[in-house]
C-alpha cells in the first residue's frame, strides 16, 4: 500500500506534530548534512541517527529515505583527495543500514547544467508562487561527449562500490534524475535509463520524480516510464509535483499545485498501483501560498490532503 512521506525540516517539533495530524507516514532527509557526524568526520554518527529515528518514531512516523554524503567535484574531477568522498558514502551507507533505513540517495556533482536555464518566480491563480525556468539566451557552454563519458565512468566507479554494500545490507539505492533535465545532462535523458542497464541489481532503482520527468517530456513520458520502471520493480519512491510546459514543448516550465498543472495526478497514482508500487509518495517543491510561515505551510496541508483523497479514490475503485 502506498504511503505519504514529507521532508524532515530539521525535525522541528511543531512541524512533526503538524505532519502527524495531517496523516503523513514517514520522513525523508534530502540533505547530505542532515545527520550529526557528517560535518565532523564525513559520515553520520550511528548513535545520532538512532536518536533521530527514535524522535521521528515518537510521532508515529518512520524514516523512509536518507541522502548519502555528496560525491563532490573533487571525486568527479579526479582530484588526489577525491576518493575520500566515496569512502564517506560507503561508510554512511553501512551506518544507515545498521539503523534500519530502507532507502538512500546518492547525489553527484555535475549532473545539472544550470547555465542553460534562467530561473524566475512564477505567479499563478490568486497569487501563489512557484519555481519557473526558461531556456537561457545565447549558447552557453556545456560539457562535450568526452566529458560526459568521463562523468559516467566516475559514476560507475561510485555505484560499483555502493551496490555490493546495498545488496549485503538490503538498502535500496534510489537515483533522482537530473533536475533540470536538459537533454545532455548525465541523468536527464537516456543517461537516466542507462543506470539499471549498467547495474541490474534489484537494489538499484529510482527516486522517480514526476515533475522533473514531465519537465523533460510531458505527461506521456511520465506514464510510460512508470510503466517501464515499475513493472521491473525499480521505482523505490516517488516525488509528486505538477508542472506546466516542458523543455520539449515550450523550452520552459513552471511548477504548480497538484491540481493546477498539465498532468493528471490520479492517473499517475493509478499507474503506480497497476505496476504494484507500494512505496512512499512525497509532494516535493510545494508552491508558496498566502499565509505560509516557516515550516508550517498551507501548501503542505493542501498537498498531503490531496494525495490522501486520491489514495481513498484508488481504494474505492472496483
Amino acid at each position: 500500500m502506498m504511503r505519504i512521506s514529507v521532508w524532515d525540516r530539521g525535525l522541528d517539533d511543531s512541524y512533526l506534530r503538524l505532519v502527524t495530524q495531517l496523516g503523513a507516514d514517514a520522513v525523508d532527509f534530502g540533505g547530505d548534512t542532515a545527520f550529526p557526524g557528517v560535518a565532523e568526520q564525513g559520515y553520520p554518527d550511528l548513535d545520532e541517527v538512532l536518536k533521530m529515528k527514535r524522535k521521528v518514531g515518537s510521532y508515529g512516523l518512520d524514516i523512509n529515505r536518507v541522502t548519502l554524503p555528496n560525491i563532490t567535484e573533487r571525486f568527479m574531477g579526479g582530484a588526489p583527495d577525491g576518493d575520500k568522498d566515496l569512502e564517506n558514502s560507503v561508510h554512511a551507507l553501512r551506518v544507515f543500514a545498521e539503523a534500519g533505513i530502507p532507502v538512500a540517495r546518492q547525489r553527484f556533482a555535475g549532473d545539472v547544467f544550470n547555465q542553460l536555464m534562467t530561473r524566475y518566480r512564477a505567479v499563478h491563480r490568486g497569487g501563489y508562487r512557484s519555481r519557473g525556468e526558461t531556456m537561457a539566451p545565447g549558447d552557453p557552454d556545456t560539457p562535450g561527449r568526452e566529458d560526459l563519458e568521463t562523468w559516467w565512468a566516475r559514476f560507475v566507479d561510485v555505484y560499483s562500490e555502493l551496490v555490493p554494500v546495498a545488496e549485503e545490507t538490503g538498502v535500496k539505492l534510489a537515483l533522482h534524475p537530473s533536475d533540470t533535465p536538459n537533454p545532455d545532462t548525465p541523468l536527464g535523458s537516456l543517461g537516466y535509463h542507462r543506470v539499471i542497464d549498467a547495474f541490474p541489481s534489484r537494489q538499484v532503482g529510482y527516486l522517480y520524480c514526476c515533475g522533473t520527468r514531465a519537465e523533460a517530456g510531458g505527461s506521456s513520458l511520465v506514464l510510460d516510464e512508470i510503466n517501464n520502471y515499475g513493472r521491473k520493480g525499480r521505482i523505490f519512491m516517488v516525488h509528486l509535483r505538477n508542472v506546466r510546459g516542458s523543455l520539449a514543448t515550450a523550452g520552459a516550465f513552471e511548477e504548480t499545485l497538484l491540481d493546477d498543472g498539465d498532468m493528471n495526478p490520479f492517473k499517475i497514482l493509478l499507474e503506480l498501483k497497476n505496476v504494484g508500487f507500494d512505496g512512499c509518495i512525497n509532494a516535493d517543491h510545494i508552491p508558496e501560498l498566502e499565509g505560509d510561515q516557516g515550516v508550517l505551510k498551507y501548501g503542505l496541508a493542501y498537498s498531503v490532503g490531496y494525495i490522501k483523497a486520491m489514495f481513498a479514490a484508488l481504494v474505492a475503485l472496483p
